[in-house]
């Protein structure tokens, strides 16, 4: 177990789940979750692999710590000021893109997972909550939380993989992209690459909300049905 010293050099923490769980964090977001092994974990520790053991039986229980991090990281950044389920879902859906954004690794994982931890349920059960308090019968609630999250995780793997998504790329791909389109042949992939793409300032990111809105909007009419 890594205890604290007193010789030269700052004191190393103390070994603990905690901090096991904070490195292989660090890992993922850094090297890529491919980059997460027991071995791996031990040397951004300093420790040697079996003193990793005591705090976590294998990968896949460290995984399912990082998923539940992801959630508590998640729900701490909301703002719970909301007084309606429609600020309440927008608020979820605006926070878990930008902490899906930091951790790039997680939307693969999420989903995956078949044991989740204390904060993954409190989320999934504040958010059924919320939707149930407004009036969603348990089936529309479900369905409504499946809507919402297709499509902040579809829209997080887009933003994460679309070669132009902001100012900063739109020079980079614009000149190949007019290229393939000045045969004729795709006159509307030509005016949404003229007209939208490479006009200054496109960020494809700034869509997100309008989207999200359509989609609360949406989920409203349900409550009329």
């Amino acid at each position: 177990m890594l205890k604290e010293t007193s010789g030269p050099g700052p004191p190393k923490p103390q070994l603990s789940r905690e901090l096991v769980l904070e490195r292989a964090l660090d890992l993922a977001d850094h090297a890529g979750l491919e980059s997460l092994t027991m071995r791996s974990l031990a040397t951004a520790l300093g420790v040697k692999p079996m003193s990793v053991y005591y705090y976590v039986a294998n990968k896949s229980e460290i995984l399912d710590g990082l998923v539940d991090r992801v959630f508590a990281e998640a729900d701490s950044a909301r703002s719970r000021q909301d007084d309606s389920w429609q600020r309440a879902m927008r608020d979820r859906a605006v926070t878990m893109r930008s902490v899906l954004g930091r951790h790039r690794w997680a939307l693969g994982l999420i989903e995956s997972r078949t044991s989740p931890g204390p904060a993954t349920l409190r989320h999934h059960n504040e958010t059924l909550g919320i939707l149930r308090r407004a009036g969603f019968s348990v089936e529309l609630a479900s369905r409504a939380y499946a809507l919402l999250d297709s499509y902040i995780y579809g829209f997080v793997l887009q933003e994460s993989t679309i070669p132009v998504g902001d100012a900063a790329t739109v020079g980079e791909v614009a000149a190949s992209m007019v290229r393939q389109f000045e045969s004729g042949q795709y006159p509307y992939l030509l005016e949404v690459a003229t007209g939208v793409v490479m006009k200054p300032g496109y960020d494809f990111g700034s869509q997100f909300e309008d989207g999200l809105d359509l989609v609360l909007h949406g989920l409203e009419s349900w409550l009329d049905s």
